[in-house]
């Protein structure tokens, strides 16, 4: 049995009725043991989430236990619990058998690839007009962040449950073997078709190494201390994605952009050389005694390849509809017609599958459904903010690349900051609502105000206009990861962790395909309608038709029209083309801030516990 199950377990309250055995059941759908044979107390913030038990050592390390137990604790309870009461318990350092030097260099190595694969993740904001440019596909730009963002969404459920059967260490070793050659591979790109397939393959990489480093801290870190450590994670966060936003648009002004990945090969190498031998083969392993076959076998296979397919297909009709290909396109028409069918069929395997990929109850219960879809938002959210931020102040301000990275810069710093704030806050405080109906707000006002900006204001204006979504950032993705860890039992640990972020990055895929959609189609509407054309002056259609395609295909040319055309029609077209992006871009946000009401109303209702003890 584990601390956590212990703790549920020995404070003791009346079993529930009858009538509520219905909210009591494992999140595979068999009825749980608490309800019909033990008594269960509800995690309130009178009864902590774990416990210390006398006769822990001087670390808190669990006396062993050969008892097994299946305790769940149902979201009718955990909604049901109170938010008062003062409890001191005591808190372990470890939760496996690791010592002190190895923790801190296991930490040191996951931190390390947590930094390049942030880093990695941000270079693209600042730095892909200058990219789509050079490949002359600027119309295709939302390609760059989908196709990673795609596949490290389609294959972070199942490296939860994978890496349950054989470990973490192997699934860890893979991904960041694969990203280090991916990237190898987007530093030698010849064609914008190679370079989409390059970051694909770079996606599936950092999806796994950055779903492994959530679920290994869980690991080795007891919920109590996991808002600290998170808060470790989100300053390595914030450097790493501040420093690639910045150095994303310098180098590609500068050295070229293919520098921005030659420089991360050799910290790869290195990280990748250390963790083979720093990481317990043993990390995480629930099948231990058990062969690799034996492991496997009941591995959820079917439900792993629908839901990866599912996803796959509707990201993918999502990004290409209306943009690259028209909706009528046989490519855009089967990928949606795909998903269609392959998401119902996967809903229903996952009802029935003994060990889901993605189980169904962390979907429809109160309260980790709510913190689930919330973050789905939130990260839709910001994803098209830090997508579409760029393109307003290359398009519309006409600032050089470099410039526009290093708007980002600061609001990515007040992400971090504020995540880092929070997650010390929540360890000491032992309350895990605040943070995350902080982020929503957040979120409400910043949308807002982002729909307010328009060009002559002052360069420090703009960086306050980002600063609020960036905060809400900070405040609701470490508290809702905390709480919705705090919500679930230690064996489902991995399953919720990579559930969770599975949905936090595909409402990244689909922040940055939906509003790229919505940028595109609107763009094209509005360069119709505002765009002149003279015949006298030789500005016909087909001149209409030709401008519209070039200041679509590269933002470069759109700071080149008043020198290409003769005379004063030069700036006048400029002056159209400009307000055609500032509108297009407008909907975007307005769009957005509609997300952010529905992000608020997702988390208002919801009771969470506190957490165990306070230092």
């Amino acid at each position: 049995m584990t601390r956590a199950q212990e703790s549920l377990v020995h404070r003791s309250s009346p079993a529930p009725s009858s009538g509520d055995n219905r909210h009591s059941r494992q999140p595979n759908g068999a009825p749980s043991l608490v309800s019909s044979c033990e008594e269960v107390s509800v995690p309130t913030e009178r009864t902590p989430l774990l416990q210390s038990h006398a006769g822990d050592g001087e670390l808190g390390e669990p006396r062993a236990s050969t008892r097994k137990s299946n305790t769940y604790v149902s979201s009718t309870a955990i909604e049901a619990s109170d938010d008062d009461g003062d409890d001191a318990s005591g808190d372990r350092q470890f939760m496996s058998e690791t010592d002190y030097k190895r923790f801190i260099a296991i930490f040191l190595v996951l931190m390390l690839t947590h930094f390049i694969a942030c880093f990695d993740g941000t270079i693209m904001a600042s730095s892909h007009p200058v990219i789509t440019s050079y490949f002359k596909s600027s119309n295709s730009a939302s390609w760059l962040s989908t196709a990673f963002l795609l596949t490290s969404s389609a294959f972070q459920p199942v490296v939860g449950r994978l890496s349950d059967a054989v470990g973490r260490k192997p699934i860890f070793v893979g991904g960041l073997s694969i990203f280090t050659l991916a990237t190898i591979w987007c530093a030698l790109a010849q064609s914008m078709l190679s370079f989409i397939l390059a970051r694909a393959a770079c996606g599936l990489g950092a999806g796994s190494m950055m779903s492994m480093v959530s679920i290994m801290m869980s690991d080795l870190v007891p919920i109590e201390r996991r808002g600290i450590y998170q808060s470790y994670v989100n300053i390595t966060y914030g450097i790493a994605s501040s420093s690639g936003a910045a150095m994303g648009g310098f180098m590609a002004d500068t050295l070229g952009w293919r520098w921005e990945f030659g420089i991360q090969v050799f910290p790869l190498i290195i990280c990748l050389s250390i963790a083979m031998f720093i990481i317990p083969s043993d990390l995480g392993l629930q099948s231990k005694g058990l062969s690799v076959a034996q492991a496997m076998s009941s591995f959820d296979f079917l439900g792993s390849f629908l839901l990866t397919t599912s996803t796959t297909f509707l990201i993918l009709g999502l990004a290409v509809g209306g943009n690259v290909l028209p909706w009528s396109h046989p490519l855009t028409v089967s990928s949606l017609v795909i998903f269609g069918i392959c998401f119902p069929v996967c809903l229903w395997v996952e009802s029935r599958a003994k060990l889901p990929v993605m189980p169904l109850d962390l979907l429809h219960s109160k309260p980790r459904a709510n913190i689930i879809f919330s973050n789905f938002v939130a990260a839709f959210l910001m994803n098209a903010i830090l997508f579409n931020a760029p393109l307003y102040f290359q398009a519309v301000l006409l600032t050089s690349a470099t410039t526009s990275g290093l708007y980002l810069v600061v609001p990515t710093a007040v992400a971090s900051l504020t995540g880092t704030a929070t997650g010390f806050l929540v360890t000491y405080t032992r309350r895990l609502k605040w943070p995350i109906m902080s982020g929503t707000v957040c979120y409400l006002l910043g949308t807002s105000l982002l729909c307010c900006m328009h060009r002559g204001l002052p360069s420090v204006v703009y960086l306050l206009l980002l600063f609020p979504c960036s905060a809400g950032q900070g405040f609701q993705f470490p508290g809702s990861f905390i709480a919705v860890l705090a919500a679930s039992a230690q064996e489902e640990q991995a399953v919720v962790s990579s559930t969770l972020m599975l949905w936090r990055s595909l409402g990244s895929v689909l922040g940055i395909g939906a509003t790229s959609l919505i940028v595109q189609n609107s763009l094209l509407s509005f360069l119709h309608q505002y765009v002149t054309i003279n015949p006298t002056e030789g500005r016909d259609e087909a001149w209409k038709a030709a401008v519209i395609e070039r200041v679509r295909g590269s933002i470069e040319a759109v700071a080149k029209l008043d020198k290409e055309i003769v005379g004063t029609a030069g700036k006048i077209v400029k002056e159209q083309v400009i307000q055609s992006y500032a509108d297009a871009i407008r909907i975007t946000f307005l769009c957005c801030v509609g997300l952010a009401v529905v992000n608020f109303v997702l988390i208002a209702p919801i009771k969470l516990p506190r957490l165990g003890s306070k230092k």
